[in-house]
């Protein structure tokens, strides 16, 4: 079924055309055409790995927005099928945007501390489940639901060998000695360059998120990781002055980021060097001291 087919099937009989759109990973996407109205984004899954997908979603779009006082998209409808939102704009390229974003995301980690890791239900990561049980614990949360969580996927089996899961099992082990003991706070928890966009007067708007009340350099990491445009240089600077981020930030990120590789290579054939990045990051763990 088209996108268009499903948008009439779930009552938008204004919507006339729906041009596809790229640059997503997970899902179909396209720009529809109203009658009398403006234009909306629109995606959907060819088969829904759940009923709650878009819903999940629509409600972490709420959350950064209620919470976080996060610029995001009005959600037009959000059911087992789709997910139907207002159009947003591509990203200036400039460092007063990302010095802007900056702020908004320190905003959004300083704000909205919690006692507890996790989230009230889990969400979506892509296509598959993340795990957002309670715990008391950022280090066990991060390695039981962010990292192993990964090791049964049939791509992540076929990828990493005994040596490497046994390398991933020890860092997570020694996590309390990697990271520091952050308190948890709202993360938008998929934020790579992709799903920063900006709003028509050129504010940055954040889209398709995977909400948790997580470190806060879970975001920063994915940021810092995702080959973000030379503009960006400054961001990093700011975030780090308004969040008193220490010095050392930068050689956590690759520990941290193994969630996310994990997930890009537990989701698609193309792992764009997951496969490659996580090894290397667990070489130090290979062997027992």
């Amino acid at each position: 079924m088209t996108l268009l087919e499903r948008l009439h099937r779930a009552g938008m009989r204004e919507v006339v055309t729906v041009q596809p759109v790229t640059g997503g990973l997970a899902a179909l996407a396209g720009i529809a055409t109203r009658r009398d109205a403006p234009p909306v984004f629109v995606k959907a899954f060819a088969d829904p790995p759940a009923d709650d997908v878009f819903v999940a979603e629509a409600e972490g779009l709420a959350a950064l927005r209620e919470l976080g006082g996060v610029a995001t998209p009005e959600v037009i409808l959000a059911d087992r099928d789709l997910l139907v939102l207002s159009v947003l704009r591509a990203r200036p390229r400039s460092e007063v945007f990302w010095e802007r974003f900056a702020h908004l995301l320190a905003r959004l980690h300083l704000s909205t501390t919690h006692a507890r890791f996790g989230w009230h239900r889990d969400n979506w990561l892509g296509r598959r489940r993340q795990i957002n049980t309670w715990n008391d614990d950022g280090f066990a949360f991060f390695a039981e639901h962010r990292l192993l969580r990964w090791l049964d996927q049939p791509r992540v089996e076929a990828a990493l060998d005994a040596e490497d899961r046994a390398a991933l099992e020890r860092l997570c082990d020694r996590l309390p000695d990697l990271l520091p003991d952050r308190p948890a706070c709202l993360t938008h928890g998929d934020l790579w360059a992709q799903n920063i966009l900006a709003t028509a007067d050129g504010q940055p708007t954040l889209i398709d998120p995977a909400v948790s009340y997580m470190w806060a350099e879970v975001d920063l990491a994915h940021v810092w990781s995702t080959s973000p445009p030379p503009e960006a240089r400054r961001m990093f600077e700011v975030y780090a002055e308004l969040t008193s981020l220490d010095g050392d930030w930068e050689a956590r990120m690759p520990v941290i980021q193994l969630r996310q590789h994990l997930a890009v290579l537990a989701q698609f054939d193309d792992d764009w060097g997951a496969a490659d990045q996580i090894r290397a990051v667990l070489a130090p763990f290979r062997t027992r001291p």
